[in-house]
């Protein structure tokens, strides 16, 4: 099978270059460059891409944003960010945004072809290279939730009602909701099961399976 991949990025000696490295390798073809995200939208969805490459930061939006906008109206639709420099929190918002794939420019042409090829078997499973170390960087960083706020995200985990985990915590339901909301702003996220996958993607939290 050969994938189909379209281009995002605004300079188009990087969209020539990427185009120089697929035509090397036969299971990959370049579909279609977009160098902005209003064309790209159109390109996504006039060539039936399978795959599309981002540049994390585009003139006219973030990339980040973007792939969320592309995942609405293709929810399989692999996504490669590829960013200018080595950035953790980008690979974080990446991963807890639920993209495929994080590679920085300066990667290996195998680490970029890798991370197309993962993309369009795999696209709601997220990898890139060094994912591990970022991981536990991640991890070692301290005070991000408060002891309070990890025993209300626990209760979440375990499938109870906000009225319930205020009783458990003999709290009002007010104070568990301020809770709540802290949570989902420290984790960036905008409902219950996106904080508890940011939550354990981040190491904060077992999941319910491994519980």
């Amino acid at each position: 099978m050969t994938i189909r991949l379209v281009a995002v990025d605004e300079h188009v000696l990087l969209r020539l270059g990427l185009n120089r490295v697929v035509a090397t390798v036969p299971d990959i073809t370049l579909v279609g460059e977009a160098g902005s995200a209003a064309e790209a939208e159109h390109v996504v969805a006039d060539t039936a891409a399978e795959v599309v490459t981002i540049d994390a930061s585009l003139a006219d939006a973030d990339g980040i944003s973007l792939a969320r906008r592309l995942r609405i109206a293709r929810p399989d639709l692999g996504v490669v960010l590829l960013s200018a420099v080595s950035d953790d929190n980008l690979l974080y918002r990446a991963l807890d945004a639920g993209l495929s794939a994080y590679v920085t420019k300066a990667a290996p042409i195998s680490s970029v072809l890798a991370a197309i090829r993962h993309a369009a078997v795999a696209p709601h499973s997220f990898t890139a290279p060094g994912l591990s170390a970022a991981l536990s960087r991640r991890r070692g960083q301290t005070g991000l939730l408060s002891q309070r706020e990890q025993e209300v995200l626990s209760l979440m985990r375990d499938g109870l009602s906000l009225p319930t985990i205020a009783q458990r915590l003999s709290v009002s339901e007010a104070t568990v909701k301020t809770y709540v909301s802290r949570l989902y702003s420290k984790l960036r996220v905008n409902n219950r099961s996106q904080a508890l996958m940011a939550a354990v993607n981040q190491g904060l939290l077992v999941s319910a399976d491994a519980a």
